[in-house]
């Protein structure tokens, strides 16, 4: 009897990408890891993506399943096709995006080699014409095997994305991503992990994250408030995971998600008014979680001191934030 390869089901949220689509489509459907289901989900496109997923559907009936459904943003879209999913392992590919033909293939042996709930790749950042603009290493230094019992800084240096990693489908198991809510990776992902006791990676640069220049300029609005909740929901299951005793490298995920990425996001905040309220909201985070400055300065991702490792305006930026002065920041941006 031979053994079939376990089922790969890729699902990929579509709202108004006419433009790009295709190429993600193209990038599946030519995977070398042949045992997939690609659930392409029309999130409510007012634009020709459902006349694209149809045409896609008709011509890879074995491969594409086409939803349609209202509506209701990329943490609704996602559900729907876990939802739906018959494969083994699951995977979330963004619509303008696409992936290297290999992904999968690498990732699922990675996973079935380690018995790795959870397989992660590095991210290239490409413009439309397919040149890198960036090269985004995900795990450096550490082995294609990660045993987070023994390596548990990873938690609170990972990026959380949920795009360049491959999950066994069980992890989805009472879990979804939060309805309506921004930052639902941050919010998921750590969650996820928590259930893992291996994590596996591989260093090649499969998912190509594509920088548009068309897409709208996202306004920074009082949003980012999300980030400090999403950090909170992770907070709660830490508590009784695995895990629960290593308060070190749950202050770290704190300070580099609570702190840092949401700085990252209150720099772009235009209104000033909302600018002081979500200052505000970040210093009561800071006080209730007993997060000093002087930890903040101190924190290292991946053996580095996060802050030396910043752009000049970055780190200017977070310094002046740090020292109290917002009135001299909001001249700045």
């Amino acid at each position: 009897m031979t053994n079939v390869p376990s089922k790969v089901s890729i699902i990929v949220p579509v709202y108004n990408v006419e433009n790009y689509l295709a190429k993600c489509l193209d990038s599946l459907i030519n995977q070398t890891h042949q045992n997939i289901e690609i659930l392409v989900v029309n999130d409510g496109s007012k634009d020709n993506s459902e006349q694209i997923i149809q045409e896609y559907a008709q011509k890879y009936p074995e491969k594409i399943k086409p939803f349609s459904k209202e509506n209701g943003g990329l943490s609704d879209a996602r559900n729907f096709g876990i939802d739906r999913a018959t494969g083994d392992y699951l995977g979330f590919v963004d619509s303008d995006d696409y992936v290297t033909s290999t992904m999968f293939e690498e990732m699922i042996t990675l996973a079935e080699k380690h018995q790795a709930k959870m397989v992660i790749c590095n991210i290239q950042k490409v413009d439309q014409n397919g040149n890198i603009t960036q090269r985004l290493t995900q795990i450096p230094n550490m082995p294609e095997k990660i045993d987070l019992e023994k390596n548990f800084s990873v938690f609170s240096d990972l990026s959380y994305f949920a795009c360049n990693k491959l999950f066994k489908k069980e992890l989805f198991h009472e879990k979804r991503f939060k309805k309506g809510a921004h930052f639902e990776d941050i919010q998921l992902i750590p969650q996820l992990l928590l259930e893992c006791k291996v994590l596996a990676q591989t260093q090649n640069f499969h998912y190509q994250y594509l920088e548009r220049t068309d897409s709208i300029t996202k306004t920074h609005t009082e949003r980012g408030l999300d980030i400090l909740k999403a950090v909170e929901d992770v907070e709660q299951v830490f508590k009784t995971s695995q895990y629960s005793k290593k308060r070190e490298e749950l202050k770290n995920f704190q300070i580099f998600e609570g702190v840092y990425s949401f700085l990252a996001y209150l720099a772009f905040v235009k209104d000033a008014e909302t600018f002081y309220e979500m200052s505000h909201k970040l210093k009561l985070f800071m006080k209730e979680r007993d997060i000093k400055i002087k930890d903040i300065l101190k924190y290292s991702r991946f053996d580095k001191n996060y802050l030396l490792s910043l752009p000049l305006k970055k780190k200017i930026f977070y310094l002046l934030f740090f020292a109290g002065q917002k009135k001299l920041i909001r001249k700045l941006i």
